[in-house]
């Protein structure tokens, strides 16, 4: 799909406030609802639009500290990374999981009430199946955090 200038207008106004009516999105950007709403639909269609979502402050909810886990694998043969990548996915401290090139296999983030939360969680990423070895890192302090692509 070709983003027009309408599309992206519409997409830079969702991405800063997905809870924006369509009434109001449709004011916005000199549309009529509907044929607002049709945009919106082809958009969420097309897979740009891959879903909506409520932010959480870290902080606020007891998980300030974030954890970047380095991890190796025994080898990376098709049956360890899928084994590893469906046993990851299983640990709700983990938030985040990429595939890397590199030294390591996978980084992971992985959010923690303090450092004696994460050295339960710790014990468990020590579980994960083909685990060769893991490195960590604490974020001392988030400089920059986006989760709107400028469109």
């Amino acid at each position: 799909m070709i983003l027009d200038l309408t599309d992206r207008k519409i997409l830079n106004i969702l991405q800063s406030n997905a809870r924006t009516s369509n009434a109001d999105l449709a004011e916005q950007i000199n549309l009529s609802p509907s044929a607002c709403l049709r945009r919106v639909r082809q958009l969420e269609g097309s897979g740009i639009i891959d879903g909506y979502a409520m932010l959480l402050n870290q902080i606020a909810i007891g998980r300030p500290t974030s954890v970047f886990v380095e991890v190796t694998l025994h080898d990376q043969s098709e049956e360890s990374l899928a084994t590893f990548e469906a046993a990851v996915a299983e640990y709700p401290d983990v938030m985040e999981c990429y595939l890397m090139s590199g030294d390591a296999d996978y980084l992971l983030r992985v959010v923690a009430a303090d450092t004696t939360d994460f050295e339960r969680v710790h014990k468990l990423l020590g579980r994960l199946p083909k685990l060769a070895h893991t490195r960590s890192s604490f974020v001392l302090r988030t400089v920059s955090k986006r989760t709107k692509f400028n469109i």
